[in-house]
């Protein structure tokens, strides 16, 4: 089957009692038992439910994988993956991972001695240089947050591959419809479903994929150990959200690429970051290993920190507010709301400029956003 039609049957079929089209949400902690340790397959909601299993099925098949487990929420996921690791295993990261994730291994489980450590640019020298020392993984996004730098997946995982070296992959921006890192050689790919799987900005959730057996079972382990399941209905929402993945993704990058094309010509505008653009260093590698360029824009207007700050908070369709991947449009300020927790230091290191701003481009008429950075931009 194709990705759409995955995306709307596979995992469920009809309930077979009532008829019903979708899968019921089963809103229960517990579960009867037959006899004293004897099941139906499932016993305890944090341990598992069906409206897991369902929308675990799916997110697999999308991502060609074998077994997916779902999460109360991308960190929450990405909380499983590191509980994997032990005091003094290290885990090598490309530069430009989302704020969250830094905050997590930085602030919280470097107390536990497991390090991470950042390759500011991943040549192939020093990703050999890196894994030679036989860190337990390497660890990346691509396209990252928020300066949508595109990294060659199959290069990498080949060189992780020779060292014994997993590839953890946060494939949030791009989504299964327009990338699958596990079919490129990544072992595991990580998603926060907040953003474009659920797609409607109504649900907190996250998802690890994998093809290996031995991984699935320690991260259904880690979430029924730590309680780091999800809820039964914002599991139905998410799984709802899947089945018109594809269509608003092509949408999301329609708009996505009017918009920087837009932005690329306007005398106020400094820099505009976009993989489908050819003025992406990235863009050749986009093309390779992605089958879109996604919904992110990032843009460094020729403006005051202040002015840019005054901008963001005037328009009219573009919400300013944290997150992205749903059905509206929304605004960011990486320095001071998704990119915070990084030191001022380290975000320039990064190349997160304090004028940067990212856009997620949603899925409104196309020529009402530019309507609208057209007005607003015209007072600046």
């Amino acid at each position: 089957m194709k990705f759409a039609t995955k995306a709307i049957h596979e995992g469920h079929e009809p309930d077979p009692a009532t008829g019903a089209i979708m899968p019921p949400i089963y809103m229960t902690s517990t579960f009867v038992q037959e006899s004293p340790g004897e099941t139906k397959g499932y016993d305890y909601t944090r341990a598992g439910n069906p409206n897991f299993t369902i929308l675990e099925k799916v997110l697999a098949s999308l991502e060609d994988a074998k077994y997916a487990t779902v999460f109360s929420s991308g960190l929450g996921a990405l909380t499983g993956l590191i509980s994997m690791l032990s005091s003094g295993d290290n885990v090598v990261a490309i530069n430009g991972v989302y704020g969250g994730t830094y905050r997590l291994f930085n602030k919280v489980f470097n107390r536990y001695g497991i390090g991470f450590h950042t390759i500011n640019h991943p040549t192939e020298k020093a990703l050999e240089d890196a894994l030679a020392k036989k860190p337990k993984w390497l660890f990346f996004e691509t396209p990252t947050n928020p300066l949508l730098e595109i990294f060659d997946i199959a290069a990498a995982t080949k060189i992780a591959k020779k060292h014994g070296v997993l590839t953890v992959i946060d494939n949030t921006f791009a989504t299964p419809f327009f990338q699958n890192p596990l079919t490129l050689g990544a072992d595991v790919v990580w998603h926060s479903t907040t953003k474009y799987v659920g797609g409607h900005s109504d649900v907190i959730g996250g998802v690890a994929i994998t093809n290996n057996e031995n991984i699935k079972k320690a991260l259904d382990f880690a979430r029924m150990s730590m309680g780091l399941n999800p809820s039964p209905f914002d599991v139905w929402l998410q799984t709802r959200g899947v089945k018109t993945l594809a269509l608003r993704m092509e949408r999301h990058q329609q708009n996505a690429m009017a918009i920087a094309k837009f932005l690329e010509k306007h005398p106020k505008v400094n820099k505009v970051i976009y993989p489908g653009l050819e003025s992406h260093p990235g863009h050749a590698t986009a093309k390779k290993q992605m089958k879109g360029f996604g919904g992110m824009v990032s843009v460094e207007f020729k403006l005051s920190l202040e002015e840019t700050k005054k901008l963001i908070s005037s328009f009219k369709l573009f919400s300013l507010a944290e997150s992205l991947g749903g059905v509206e449009s929304l605004v960011n300020h990486p320095a001071s709301m998704t990119h915070a927790s990084i030191p001022a230091d380290e975000r320039h290191r990064c190349g997160i400029a304090d004028g940067l701003v990212r856009f997620s481009v949603g899925i409104e008429d196309s020529q009402d956003l530019i309507d609208d950075l057209t007005t607003t931009l015209k007072k600046f």
